[in-house]
């Protein structure tokens, strides 16, 4: 996937944005190249949600998965490689940890790692 955003930045080499919003009208933006570089914004939510509603028709995933459902599943992944959910709360832009625990899922792969991580504990105290 990273190689796929990159072939993707390319096509805009914004410096801040890596799906930036529009700055001139879809009929504009065939004639000038470089309007995406001029992105003061990055792309509005709507545009996102329809995009991917747009994704979910054409590949046949559950009406129920949302952009929002994106989210709750960045965070569970994030939580089972191990990162803190003090970051995990940071890069989902929560003022509170307790929002980031509603985001984030137990299953059970971080019932697996738990377990071992007690084990290795049990067996050093013995």
């Amino acid at each position: 996937m990273v190689a796929e955003l990159r072939v993707w930045w390319k096509t805009h080499r914004h410096p801040t944005f890596l799906f930036p919003g529009p700055t001139v009208s879809w009929r504009e933006r065939s004639q000038s190249a470089d309007a995406a570089q001029r992105a003061a914004t990055h792309l509005s939510v709507s545009a996102v949600q329809n995009t991917f509603r747009l994704a979910r028709a054409a590949s046949g995933i559950p009406a129920a998965a949302t952009v929002h459902t994106l989210r709750h599943c960045y965070a569970t992944h994030l939580l089972e490689e191990g990162v803190s959910l003090r970051l995990i709360s940071q890069y989902l832009g929560h003022a509170s940890l307790e929002t980031t625990v509603i985001y984030t899922h137990l299953t059970p792969l971080n019932e697996a790692r738990t377990r071992t991580a007690l084990d290795v504990l049990h067996r050093a105290v013995a």
